[in-house]
């Protein structure tokens, strides 16, 4: 009773540092700090694309490529982040920011890069030509005389290779070609997840283009670095850290739209008592000893490695810090660990009748015979018959209805069509098995209710 009589007196003391605490986490977290250092030299070389154009008005281009997830829209907001809160480069550069999915014409963009620069009332009910005529306008707008007195602007390109459709990938041409007179320094950073996005580009965009190519990939197979980003990217900064006024800089110079930016650059300080900060550091570390929550930190890393949603988990994590409850309890993390471990196909497998999972279990048997060739409705209405016929115990259904459940299991995507080019009739589509054995094996332990000869025929080897 004494024990939890001070445990509240300690809670109340910390309420202020619990809200501050969630509030600064969330922050950092979102800002991309404490990305994976094996980024390090990719952070440099954006940075110093950056740096270059806004001090020295040298113009380039440069895509940034890597697997959707690895944290790239991160990265570029972390560098932001920190050359932002510099106001000579806040002087001196604008930054705007397309997206693909959403200025998906040159129209659209063109309208969106007048906006950004504020520039739309200059261009207001004025006709021009072509969209390079418009384009070349907006940016001579920024001039303040020779060249050394330009503002330089940063394209920052989202979904790089939508804007590859666009017609005769005109916006791509002219900011190519800009970036390579001496016009206005101009810096575009494309970012896409395509590898090929180079044979995507037409020939003429090509030739204009630098050729730099940012590689950033997930880092090698060390479920050790996810329990030491957990505990890096929890733990409360020892030494107070300067308050930024990065927002009210980049407000007045740089009306960019991307929301991630402005977000992320509303940073605050770290102004939590030393005794707070080092009981909070304390029990993050304990959290990182224990068994379970390393265990189960390892098996998340094993199934998604992607940035985004480690970034996801520890929003999660923060979100439990509460007044009532400053500091994270084991319970709690365990209980957010199994929701992100809990696989919704296994679900779907739980919830399908004895039917529908006997042809599972059948395409699960020709996958490791043919080395997990595609098949159709025939090959596992065979497969099946085989089994059934060697068991009493197990229903004969009719075909039809063993073929209504194969389209089902169709329509819940647990198989997928492998193609298929002339019509061919329903039977004979070939599919594959969008499921691992592991998946099938675990539903096979949990499924209530199912026949012991099944069982035993989804554990067996034997065919």
């Amino acid at each position: 009773m004494l024990e939890e009589e001070n445990c509240d007196r300690e809670n109340g003391n910390y309420a202020e540092e619990a809200i501050f605490t969630r509030k600064y986490l969330k922050n950092v977290i979102m800002g991309g700090c404490g990305l994976n250092n094996s980024y390090e030299e990719q952070r440099q070389h954006i940075e110093e694309l950056f740096r270059k154009v806004a001090a020295n008005g040298e113009s380039n281009s440069a895509i940034l490529i890597g697997p959707r997830g690895c944290g790239k829209t991160t990265l570029i907001a972390s560098v932001l982040m920190d050359i932002l809160a510099e106001r000579w480069f806040t002087e001196n550069s604008m930054i705007v920011y397309l997206n693909g999915l959403i200025h998906t014409d040159d129209k659209l963009a063109l309208s969106s890069i007048a906006v950004q620069l504020r520039l739309e009332n200059t261009v207001d009910g004025k006709v021009f030509g072509s969209f390079a005529e418009n384009l070349e306008f907006l940016l001579t707008s920024l001039r303040q005389g020779d060249r050394k007195e330009s503002k330089s602007v940063i394209f920052i390109l989202e979904e790089f290779d939508l804007f590859c459709s666009h017609h005769n990938q005109t916006l791509l041409y002219n900011l190519f070609d800009i970036s390579q007179s001496p016009q206005v320094p101009v810096c575009v950073l494309g970012v896409t997840c395509r590898l090929d996005v180079m044979e995507l580009l037409e020939k003429r965009v090509k030739s204009r283009f630098s050729h730099r190519q940012i590689f950033l990939f997930p880092p090698s197979n060390d479920p050790e670095q996810r329990i030491s980003a957990f505990r890096e990217r929890l733990k409360l900064p020892t030494k107070k850290s300067p308050p930024l006024s990065v927002r009210t800089h980049l407000e007045e110079n740089n009306p960019c739209e991307f929301n991630f930016l402005r977000l992320n650059v509303n940073q605050i300080p770290c102004k939590a008592s030393a005794k707070w900060i080092q009981e909070w550091n304390r029990s993050i570390e304990k959290l990182t000893e224990r068994e379970e929550i390393r265990r189960g930190l390892k098996t998340m890393y094993e199934i998604d490695i992607s940035e985004q949603s480690f970034r996801t988990f520890l929003i999660d994590i923060i979100s439990l810090v509460s007044p009532k409850k400053p500091l994270l309890g084991e319970i709690e993390v365990l209980n957010v660990i199994k929701k992100y471990l809990a696989d919704e196909k296994i679900q779907i497998l739980r919830d399908l009748s004895v039917m529908e999972f006997c042809l599972i279990i059948a395409m699960k048997h020709h996958c490791e015979i043919y080395d997990r060739d595609p098949f159709n409705f025939e090959m596992i209405h065979e497969r099946f018959l085989k089994f059934a016929n060697t068991t009493k115990s197990v229903q004969h259904w009719s075909r039809s209805a063993m073929f209504k459940a194969f389209e089902f299991i169709a329509q819940q995507e647990l198989i997928a069509p492998a193609g298929g080019g002339a019509k061919i009739q329903k039977e004979f589509q070939m599919y594959r098995l969008l499921l691992t054995f592991g998946q099938i094996a675990e539903a096979t332990k949990t499924y209530s209710g199912l026949p012991t000869d099944i069982t035993q025929w989804a554990q067996s080897s034997l065919v």
